[in-house]
């Protein structure tokens, strides 16, 4: 049995976010609340989804996990778009809509990945 827990938007929503315009509120309109958002620098919004797959009496197995990761600035604009999917047990970055220095999020992303059947969300899935 296959099954999908939380959600990330689609290209199409995520093409209507532009970077250094839009606001927190601009993305809660557009694509909805977050799934999570950080708690360091005001943090940004986090839209997970994992894909499990569970096989008779054994304990689910996820078999992929997607994340979006929104950030903003001090004034609560937009800044970077990045997608992170789950390659051989490394968090890699998929796609970024804007070329910043280094992920300080990074961590963050990576406790995410690798919690992997621990993540506890109310209504994830639902």
């Amino acid at each position: 049995m296959e099954r999908t827990h939380g959600w990330t938007p689609p290209e199409e929503l995520l093409q209507q976010i532009v970077p250094g315009i839009d606001s927190r509120a601009t993305v809660e309109d557009v694509v909805g609340p977050p799934t999570a958002s950080g708690v360091l620098n005001d943090g940004g919004f986090y839209y997970i989804e994992t894909d499990m797959r569970q096989i008779g009496w054994r304990a689910p197995e996820i078999t992929d996990r997607r994340i979006v990761a929104i950030t903003f600035d001090d004034a609560s604009v937009v800044t970077n778009i990045t997608e992170y999917g789950l390659q051989d047990g490394r968090v890699v970055p998929i796609s970024r809509r804007v070329t910043e220095s280094p992920d300080s999020n990074i961590g963050f992303i990576r406790r995410l990945f690798g919690n992997i059947g621990g993540l506890s969300l109310p209504g994830i899935g639902r």
